[in-house]
């Protein structure tokens, strides 16, 4: 297939508007008509990563970080992702990330960690805010199921777990159409009543235009009135971090040990023991040290993360049991969750894990 065909489904599957301001993913290098027909996952890319990719045929590389961070002043070969770009350049491999937005989607990081250690009741830690919107459009009665069908038919009246979420309300419209005009109902210059259907849903940000394109394409009506409302609503299916509960207490030492074992860790850097039961854990993969007072706000035990800062340890005091997993141990399986959305979408689509241990960080044991 053409990366075309891959890349605009993850686009859709792991919305590019999820990500932060300064994030930067999405495609990173290929030309979207190229052919494609196998792909190598990893956390990262580096020049071994690329090397593995050619050895073993892959057409794309899809990471979790992004190669491209920071703006390319040039490609001269001089910082390590210059050097990853020109050897995919001349070895013509794409390379695609998906990084925060992968993130916050709630089948994402944190919540592959939490099914990891065996949590259960798993909710979104902090939702997201401010990528919802509401879309109000008048539809002739004749042809409301039409046009409802087609909205939701791309991606709209989603909340949570339901789907074709909307609202109708009935009243009369009017509208007079000029010499220039070709009125579906009544007649050039002159005042027409019909009986219509107030229609709303809500939808992502993401997916204004293919909404909107959907609404004006079924409705009947030469010129279509509807309107956007962004909202303020809180999306509690998708967000930063999740929570959630053991199947049993654990004693502090004992859950630290099963945290170490599950995410392969050399250590743990973690605050002081104070004897307390762990009933619930907060999560976040990557550097999630910024959530933890809403960890405790969300009365976790513990909370799991990465780079914690040295006064984030020291103010949290004994309020929370702070573990540091290691960056790139708390995100290891994004890979999963990437392998897991593109093979279900692309069965004949060959995958493969990358063998290469991208970690940057060592232990002098």
């Amino acid at each position: 297939m053409k990366l075309r065909g891959l890349t605009d489904f993850l686009d859709y599957a792991i919305p590019l508007s999820f990500q932060e301001n300064y994030d930067n993913s999405g495609i990173q290098y290929g030309d979207p008509d190229m052919e494609i027909s196998s792909g190598l996952l990893t956390l990262d890319v580096t020049e071994e990563v690329i090397s593995e990719a050619t050895c073993t045929g892959c057409d794309i590389i899809i990471s979790h970080h992004p190669v491209i961070f920071k703006p390319l002043a040039g490609l001269t070969g001089k910082t390590a992702s210059e050097r990853i770009i020109l050897r995919a350049v001349k070895q013509d491999i794409a390379i695609y990330s998906a990084h925060t937005n992968l993130d916050v989607i709630g089948n994402g990081v944190s919540r592959k960690m939490a099914e990891k250690i065996g949590l259960k009741d798993i909710e979104v830690l902090v939702p997201l805010k401010n990528r919802l919107l509401k879309l109000v459009t008048f539809v002739p009665e004749d042809h409301l199921d039409k046009v409802r069908q087609a909205v939701f038919g791309a991606g709209a009246g989603v909340t949570g777990n339901y789907d074709n979420c909307g609202f109708t309300t009935g009243g009369t419209g009017s509208f007079r159409g000029n010499e220039s005009s070709s009125p579906f109902v009544g007649e050039k210059g002159k005042i027409h009543f019909e009986k219509e259907t107030r229609f709303e849903t809500i939808l992502y940000s993401h997916l204004k235009s293919k909404v909107i394109r959907a609404l004006l394409e079924s409705h009947p009506y030469e010129e279509v009135a509807y309107d956007i409302y962004p909202l303020e609503n809180q999306n509690s299916g998708a967000g930063m971090g999740c929570v959630g509960v053991p199947d049993q207490p654990l004693k502090e030492k004992e859950f630290l040990e099963l945290v170490s074992s599950v995410f392969g860790c050399r250590g743990i850097k973690h605050s002081v023991l104070t004897g307390r039961m762990i009933r619930k854990v907060a999560l976040c993969g990557g550097s999630g040290g910024s959530l933890t007072d809403d960890a405790i706000a969300r009365g976790a035990d513990s909370f799991i993360t990465a780079d914690i800062k040295y006064h984030t340890f020291l103010d949290s005091g004994k309020k929370i049991l702070l573990a540091d997993t290691g960056h790139y141990e708390s995100e290891k399986f994004s890979v999963e969750i990437l392998y897991d959305l593109i093979i279900k979408k692309f069965p004949k689509f060959a995958l493969r894990f990358s063998e290469i241990n991208t970690n940057p960080i060592n232990y002098l044991l």
